[in-house]
C-alpha cells in the first residue's frame, strides 16, 4: 500500500462540531487538516509576548484564525447537527444542539476556573513579579473598587452577564448553535428566508453601519459586566454570518464553487491587496497611509462585529485554499515513499487529530497559552527560548488531541465485547 493511500485510510472520527461525535464519516481531509491548523495558530496567537505571533497569517490580511475556527465549526455542526434535524426531527435536533450548547457552556466555566487558579499560583510563585490574573483585567474577582461592584460576581459570570475578554469565544458559538433550530426551521419555509434572516441579523450587528444611518440604538449586542457598558468581544450576532456561510456550503444550500482562472484571479487579488493593508502594511512597509485607512475605515475590518472586509478576505483565502488541497483534500496527501513524503505523512495524521478535537484542543490551548507566556517571562525571549516553548505547547495539543480522541473511542466498551 501506498503512503498517499495509507494516509487516505488514516481513521477520522466523524468531522463534528467542535469535537462532538457523529455517526457521518466524511472522507474530505480539508475541514479537519484547516481547522487542525487554525488550533496550533490560536495557540501562538493567546501567547503573551510570543514572537511568532507578529509573523501569524493575521499580520498579512483582515481575517484571521478565529474566521477559519468559526467557519469550520459551522461547516461540522451542520454534519453533527444539521442531518439530526433531518433524520430525527425538528424537536430533537433542537434537543441534540441544546446538549451541546450544556457541553460547551462548562467547558466555558471550567476553562475560566482552571485559568484562574492557574494564573493566582503563578503570581503567587513571585518569581518574575508580574500579576498574572491581573494581565487578564480579573481585578474585579479579587479587588473591591468603587468602579465595579463584585458582590455577586460569580453569579455573573455563571449567567454570562460577566464575560471576560479572553473567555469570550465559546460564550459566542452558544449563542450561534442556539440559533441553528431557528435557521433550520426557517429552512423548511425556504432558503432565501434563511440568507434574509441571517444577512439581517449581521446587519443588525453592524454598530457603524447603524450609527451612519442614525440606528445605533438598534445595535445587536451582549452587555459583557454589569458595571460598564462593555459589551462581548465576539459580537455572536456578527459572527453567525461566517458560521452559517460555512454550514450552508456543508448541507449543500450554497454551491460548491467552480475551479475556474477568473475566480482564483480575483481571490488572489483580493488577498494580495489586503497585505498593504495589514499589520504588516503599517508594521514592515511603513504605510502611514494604510494606518489612516485603517482608521477611518475600522468598522469594516472591526473583529468584534464582524466586519464585512474580513468577510470578503477570508471567503477569498478559503477559495485559495480550497482550490490548492484540491478535490476532498487530496493534493493533501503525501506522495512517493522518500523521507519527506514520510514525514508529511505522519505530520498530516498528527494535524487532522489536532483539528478532530478542536473542542478538547481549544480549552487546553487557550490554558496553555497563559503558562507559555509565563514560560517566557522566566527563559526570556530570544528566538531559540521562543522555538522551545511553542514546541513543548504544540506537543502538549498534540498529546490531548490524541488522548480526547482515546477516550472518545471508548476502548473498554471493545474489550467487554471481545
Amino acid at each position: 500500500m501506498s503512503l498517499a493511500a495509507a494516509t487516505s485510510e488514516i481513521p477520522s472520527r466523524p468531522v463534528t462540531a467542535l469535537g462532538a461525535q457523529s455517526g457521518t464519516r466524511v472522507r474530505d481531509l480539508r475541514l479537519d487538516f484547516f481547522r487542525g491548523i487554525a488550533m496550533f495558530i490560536i495557540l501562538i496567537a493567546h501567547t503573551p509576548g510570543n514572537l511568532l505571533t507578529l509573523w501569524i497569517p493575521a499580520r498579512w490580511g483582515f481575517s484571521d484564525a478565529t474566521e477559519i475556527f468559526v467557519f469550520c465549526s459551522g461547516m461540522a455542526s451542520a454534519i453533527a447537527f444539521g442531518g439530526a434535524f433531518v433524520r430525527m426531527g425538528w424537536i430533537l435536533g433542537t434537543a441534540r444542539v441544546l446538549f451541546r450548547v450544556w457541553q460547551v457552556y462548562w467547558a466555558h466555566v471550567g476553562l475560566f476556573f482552571a485559568t484562574l487558579a492557574m494564573t493566582v499560583y503563578l503570581t503567587e510563585l513571585d518569581i518574575t513579579g508580574r500579576n498574572y490574573w491581573g494581565q487578564l483585567n480579573l481585578w474585579m474577582m479579587f479587588v473591591e473598587s468603587d468602579k465595579w461592584d463584585n458582590s455577586n460576581i460569580l453569579l455573573s459570570f455563571m449567567t454570562l452577564r460577566y464575560v471576560p475578554n479572553y473567555f469570550d469565544i465559546l460564550p459566542m458559538y452558544m449563542v450561534v448553535l442556539i440559533m441553528m433550530p431557528l435557521v433550520m426551521a426557517l429552512a423548511r419555509i425556504n432558503l432565501w428566508a434563511v440568507a434574509g434572516f441571517v444577512a439581517l441579523v449581521w446587519v443588525m450587528a453592524q454598530d457603524a453601519l447603524l450609527e451612519f444611518f442614525g440606528l445605533g440604538h438598534l445595535h445587536l449586542e451582549f452587555p459583557a459586566e454589569p458595571w460598564t457598558d462593555r459589551s462581548w468581544f465576539f459580537n455572536p450576532f456578527g459572527w453567525q454570518l461566517i458560521f452559517f456561510t460555512g454550514f450552508a456550503f456543508m448541507r449543500g444550500w450554497l454551491p460548491k464553487p467552480p475551479v475556474h482562472k477568473i475566480l482564483i484571479a480575483v481571490a488572489a487579488f483580493v488577498v494580495l491587496a489586503n497585505v498593504p493593508l495589514s499589520n504588516i502594511g503599517v508594521r514592515e512597509f511603513g504605510f502611514d497611509w494604510a494606518k489612516d485607512w485603517r482608521i477611518a475605515n475600522g468598522g469594516l475590518i472591526n473583529k468584534s462585529d464582524f466586519g464585512i472586509l474580513r468577510y470578503a478576505h477570508f471567503l477569498a483565502l478559503a477559495y485559495l485554499a480550497w482550490v490548492a488541497a484540491g478535490d476532498k483534500g487530496a493534493r493533501l496527501l503525501a506522495r512517493g515513499t522518500g523521507a519527506a513524503a514520510r514525514f508529511w505523512s505522519g505530520a498530516l495524521a498528527v494535524i487532522l487529530k489536532v483539528g478532530q478535537q478542536s473542542l478538547a484542543v481549544f480549552v487546553a490551548s487557550m490554558f496553555m497559552a497563559r503558562v507559555m507566556g509565563f514560560a517566557l517571562d522566566v527563559l526570556g525571549r530570544s528566538l531559540a527560548a521562543t522555538l522551545l516553548v511553542n514546541l513543548i505547547g504544540a506537543a502538549i495539543l498534540i498529546a490531548v488531541a490524541y488522548g480526547a480522541g482515546w477516550f472518545k473511542s471508548q476502548p473498554w466498551r471493545a474489550k467487554a465485547g471481545a
